[in-house]
């Protein structure tokens, strides 16, 4: 009797598992996009801290950048609250390359966010960033995010600019095609003559 009594509810598990359907890692991702391109919305708005708040769990963990990392919902809600009482702040991102453990209950993904802020005289700037964020399946079935850290993008890289085929130029070992730093936009008119005089003396015969 005991032994049937035992098996019974372990039965009603192993059917309740197995009758669970698999997870889908593509149509879970699109889920998960989809949620996260809610949350920034609510974020660029502006205008609701309780429904911004409300897509990170109650154990959070957030890591601005050169702050304080923010234990908890009530430390996020208040910087939240702080920082869209800045005059002119606004935020939006979007996020990309989901990634999910084996059993499908965490992912994470990257993403790219702008933060517009007053710079200086009071002229609003905008500041170019990047993130990753963790999420969680909780038991409700929600996605939250659990984790969340960003930082400032990279500087620019130098200009560059592709040249066709020169004999001056390919005489001083640039190949066509080849990417030439550049302190703007245009090759410097002095090093373009130099180069010029350099590849005319070794043309032309010495007397």
């Amino acid at each position: 009797m005991r032994t049937s009594r035992l098996l019974s509810p372990l039965a009603a598990l192993w059917l309740t598992v197995s009758c669970a359907p698999p997870f889908d890692p593509a149509t879970e991702a699109k889920k998960l996009l989809a949620r996260d391109a809610e949350w920034a919305e609510a974020a660029s708005a502006g205008k609701d801290v309780d429904k911004i708040v409300s897509y990170w769990s109650d154990d959070a963990l957030v890591v601005p950048q050169g702050q304080p990392v923010l234990e908890g919902k009530a430390a996020i809600r208040a910087y939240i609250d702080a920082s869209l009482k800045i005059p002119g702040f606004k935020i939006h991102w979007a996020s990309e390359k989901v990634a999910f453990s084996p059993y499908g209950k965490l992912a994470y993904m990257r993403g790219t966010n702008e933060i517009t802020v007053p710079g200086p005289k009071g002229i609003a700037m905008t500041l170019p960033g990047r993130g990753v964020t963790v999420w969680r399946l909780d038991s409700d079935g929600q996605w939250r995010c659990v984790v969340d850290i960003w930082n400032d993008a990279p500087a620019a890289a130098p200009a560059t600019k592709q040249y066709a085929a020169s004999p001056l130029l390919m005489l001083r070992g640039v190949q066509p095609n080849q990417e030439l730093l550049l302190p703007g936009t245009v090759l410097n008119a002095a090093l373009h003559r130099r180069v010029s005089m350099e590849c005319a003396r070794s043309i032309i015969p010495k007397r």
